[in-house]
């Protein structure tokens, strides 16, 4: 394993061979073990529980539990896809702001902005769309429910 320095990750943080392979590590199974990660790539444990710190504080990457919304609950998810007149980022970063918004990408295309919500029902949808609707910048709203999740992965390693 080389431990040459890599282009920097976008926030000031360079990465090297090795952070990606403990990133890679913990794409297959978020709950290895420090100890299991460090034999993997060649580091102990205390050197592989730093790094995936300074990874997280640095905001490569998080470690979270991914849920199935339908089984907690959530009867309804939805990609709304909203048009703006005004200042794109600060009305993506208004949406982004409600809890129900778990997702929110500023694209280019037919829409400026795609936000993933998951809500309880058909009455909590509507609501988080009337909210969206009334911040400021937002001239149009599209919704996308979904009917049937058939993917979703986050293991496309770090090239």
């Amino acid at each position: 394993m080389t431990h040459s320095a890599l282009p920097s990750a976008g926030n000031g943080f360079t990465m090297d061979a090795t952070s990606k392979a403990i990133i890679e590590q913990l794409q297959e199974d978020g709950r290895r073990s420090y100890a299991s990660v460090g034999k993997a790539v060649g580091l102990s444990e205390a050197a592989v529980r730093q790094r995936v710190q300074k990874l997280v504080d640095s905001k490569v990457m998080q470690v979270v539990a991914v849920t199935d919304p339908l089984q907690l609950g959530f009867k309804r998810q939805a990609m709304i896809g909203v048009k703006s007149d005004g200042d794109i980022i600060a009305t993506a970063d208004r949406i982004s702001e409600l809890p129900e918004v778990d997702y929110c990408v500023v694209v280019a295309g037919p829409s400026d902005i795609i936000a993933e919500v998951v809500c309880a029902n058909d009455d909590d949808l509507l609501r988080i769309i009337k909210e969206i609707r009334a911040i400021e910048g937002v001239r149009d709203t599209e919704t996308f429910m979904y009917l049937s999740l058939r993917k979703q992965e986050y293991n496309w390693g770090t090239r």
